[in-house]
């Protein structure tokens, strides 16, 4: 094994790789509200809507995604036309390895060549690895909403942070 890393633009034979990583996290419940694992027909459809200005970007290690990031549309009001909301998810086996680093740091050089001048992400506060990266690499936290969504029949409470891209 060569340990070879590559951040690269996501192609559609990535899709069931995303896809497996994406409902890893859902299972996991440390990522996201949503609570069923989503289907190949719910990803081949945000696959193509993410192939504009709104990227993905995946991690391959050893010729395997190994994880994946994305720029989401924040708002579709046109006054948020500058603000992207950022997806990031790393398969279980390779979480706590830096691969959420170096796909954080592309997909902010690709946001800026996409004319984003600003990064917001909506993370859980007691998600410490995801938040640990995002300090790291100088988001700030901007406020935690209470009970803003439900995940297994309770509210959760979801914080917000930004990252202004110079």
């Amino acid at each position: 094994m060569n340990n070879k890393l590559i951040i690269r633009n996501a192609e559609e034979s990535d899709i069931l790789s995303i896809l497996e990583i994406f409902n890893q996290g859902i299972e996991d419940r440390i990522a996201t509200l949503e609570e069923e694992k989503k289907d190949y027909h719910y990803i081949k459809e945000w696959f193509e809507v993410h192939q504009g200005r709104y990227k993905i970007l995946v991690a391959e290690q050893d010729g395997n995604v190994a994880g994946w990031a994305s720029l989401n549309p924040y708002s579709n009001r046109c006054a948020y036309n500058g603000v992207a909301d950022l997806s990031i998810y790393i398969s279980r086996d390779q979480r706590g390895k830096g691969l959420g680093k170096k796909l954080l740091s592309e997909i902010e050089s690709l946001a800026k060549d996409n004319g984003f001048h600003k990064i917001v992400l909506f993370t859980f506060p007691f998600n410490q690895l995801g938040q640990g990266l995002y300090r790291k690499m100088g988001y700030r936290e901007v406020g935690v909403f209470q009970n803003q969504g439900k995940l297994d029949g309770e509210f959760v409470d979801v914080m917000a942070m930004e990252k202004l891209l110079r």
